[in-house]
């Protein structure tokens, strides 16, 4: 199973009013280049903590890669953003490869597509044509407390 890992600039976009999780668009970027290793590492810094720091696969043959939230709320000052799980295909040709699955919110503009973390799933991984992957956040892609 892939390990999940918050970005720390994520903190200081929540505290800032960045992120509206129940409502903003959520999507996936593949990328087999290891967040440490990047030109800006997202990592490093908030300002680099976007999209743009990411070096993507093509996605020229792979499904819609955007999230479905089922439930964003808090419990006792506990909150919890649930997404479904996303089955990723990939049709006429491959797609990859990738070691990374970021998370990232499509609809801030300022900044643009802000970072949320990543999943990494330990080796690269390669769909030919018809193959699938299903995202599976688990029970909460992210609770903060």
């Amino acid at each position: 199973m892939a390990t999940f890992n918050k970005l720390n600039g994520f903190s200081e976009h929540v505290a800032e009013g960045v992120h509206n999780l129940g409502s903003g668009q959520l999507v996936l970027a593949l990328s087999n280049t290891a967040p440490g290793s990047e030109g800006s590492p997202p990592t490093a810094s908030t300002a680099a903590c976007v999209l743009a720091n990411v070096t993507q696969v093509s996605y020229t043959n792979l499904s819609t890669r955007n999230l479905t939230t089922a439930t964003s709320l808090q419990t006792a000052g506990t909150y919890a953003l649930t997404v479904n799980d996303l089955v990723l295909t990939s049709t006429g040709g491959t797609t990859g490869p990738f070691r990374y699955v970021y998370v990232y919110n499509d609809t801030p503009t300022s900044p643009a597509d802000p970072l949320i973390g990543y999943y990494d799933y330990g080796s690269s991984i390669t769909l030919a044509d018809g193959e699938t992957l299903t995202f599976d956040a688990g029970a909460n892609i992210l609770t903060l407390a």
